[in-house]
Parts: C-alpha cells; structure tokens; sequence
C-alpha cells in the first residue's frame, strides 16, 4: 500500500512528490518517459539559473532530487486506474494499490491524423474501452494503436464485444496481444459510415466493418484515465478546485493536464499545492497520525 502514488515524473509530478514526501508520507513516482520538457533545447525563464539549461538536464535533475529524498521513482506504463475505496494502478509490469493518486501526465495526446476519425467522435469512435464497452456488447470492434495500452483496451473489449481487430497502422505489434484479438498491420486510409461509424478503409482499397472504433494510440494521458474514472473534464483538462482536487476523493492533478499556461513555473507551483493538499487528505484518514 502506498500513501502517495503520483503518474508522471515532469516537473508538476516530482515537485508533488517531494512536497508528499517532505510531509512524511510514502510516494512512489511512476512515469513512463521525460514528458514535453525533455524536448525543449534551452530553458532561459525559469527562477535561479543563471544560464540556459537543457530541458532534459532540468528532468533529470529533479529526479535524481526525488531520489535523494527517498522517493521510488519507477519507469514504468501505467495502463489503468481503478477505484474501489483504494486506488488500484496497473502497469506494463506491476500493480499498485494507493490511499491517493496525483495525475501529472501532462497534456493529453493528439488524435492521430485519420481522415474521418473526430467526424465520428460520440457516433461510433471512443477513447475509452471501460466507458464504452457496454455499447458494444456482440458488436465487432477495431482498436487503433500497437503499444501496450492498446493491448490492454483490446482485452477490456474481447470479453464484451463479438470480434476484437487491432490496427496498428503498420506499425508493427508490441506487448501482449490478447488471445481472442485479429491484428491487421495495413496503413489506415479513412474511417467511414453515413450518420454512425461502418467501416475502416484502408490505403490499399480493401477495408474492414466494424461498429466501434477505438483509439489508443501512444501511452494513456490524465484524460484518459479521468474519464475512466467519472472525474470531470472540460475540453480534454481536468477540473480541479484550488488545492488540486478532482470530483473523486484523493484524486488530485496537477500541471499540464489541468489547463493554463504551459509553463515549468505553473507546473511546479500546481505540483507543490497538490502534494500538500494530499498530505492533508491523508493525515485526516488517519492513516498517518
């Protein structure tokens, strides 16, 4: 059992971590790559540097802070969260249980670039196989992706729906394909029907039927997991109050994934507040007298 689970280790993620963990609570770090600042070549606004730094060089600077303070910082895929009075986290390789979870996955992922896929958002294309499977019960279905998280989309749905096809957009195929799941590696042309999805056309003129087609290219984002979960969203960003809490009890976000400016700053006061924040949440459980 952990006290204090946070998804992302970007500046929003560690600096809630270490906020959590100076308050005396137990935080474990989970995040699967450096996120958007790893791209940035030189940061020349951020408080105290005297020169540029790399973006990648600022990452990994307070991870290795995180660390020295003794929080478990893991490179790993979180793949779902589900809530049950406790947070249950699946990863790429292990599961966790947590009293609190801060999402800082930073801004959520872009809809990959298929002709017809946002015409038919809410008529038949979904991003979320928790939410949607129901709809689909003895229907046949299509997932787009090739990565673990659609891996694990395809096996929430080959228990529901009558076929499950995996396209990967010729990509080849990674993590564990589900046992009752087709994959079909043609280069996705369009997706099409008349007022509801029908079908998925691909490059080479041939195309496969469906009624459902769901995204999950990449790694899953805080959107993703927040609409699993029931917390609102508004245009893809969570809400949260002033100490960074969601409409769930001890679910909090923090950074990029909530709005705003898009700045290292933001991200780092938003993380402080949420790690706080969360420290109180726990205390008041009793978890930590």
């Amino acid at each position: 059992m952990v006290s204090v689970l946070i998804i992302g280790k970007g500046p929003a993620g560690i600096s809630a971590g270490i906020y959590a963990k100076r308050s005396g609570l137990d935080v474990t770090i989970i995040g699967k790559d450096n996120g958007a600042l790893k791209k940035a070549h030189l940061v020349e606004n951020y408080y105290g540097f005297i020169e540029p730094i790399l973006g990648n060089e600022l990452i990994e600077n307070g991870i290795k802070q995180a660390i020295r303070l003794g929080i478990n910082v893991i490179d790993d895929e979180v793949l779902s969260i589900d809530y049950n009075e406790d947070y249950i986290v699946t990863t790429k390789n292990n599961t966790y249980i947590a009293k609190t979870i801060i999402m800082a996955t930073g801004s959520p992922r872009q809809t990959p670039n298929i002709k017809g896929l946002k015409n038919f958002e809410g008529k038949g294309v979904s991003y979320c196989a928790v939410c949607d499977a129901f709809f689909y019960r003895g229907k046949d279905v299509v997932v787009l992706g090739c990565c673990d998280y659609a891996m694990h989309e395809a096996k929430e749905l080959v228990n529901v729906a009558r076929s499950v096809t995996i396209l990967t957009n010729t990509a080849p195929p990674q993590g564990n394909v589900p046992d009752d799941a087709k994959i079909v590696t043609k280069e996705i042309a369009e997706v099409a029907g008349d007022e509801i999805v029908e079908k998925v056309i691909f490059k080479d003129g041939s195309c496969i039927k469906t009624d459902g087609v769901f995204v999950a290219y990449g790694v899953a984002g805080s959107s993703d997991f927040a609409k699993k979960l029931g917390v609102i969203t508004e245009n893809n960003k969570i809400v949260v109050d002033d100490q960074m809490r969601t409409n769930l009890p001890g679910l909090f976000a923090a950074g990029d994934c909530i709005g705003g400016v898009y700045q290292i700053a933001k991200a780092v006061n938003d993380g402080s507040i949420a790690g706080l924040a969360a420290s109180k949440y726990i205390k008041k459980l009793n978890i930590i007298k």
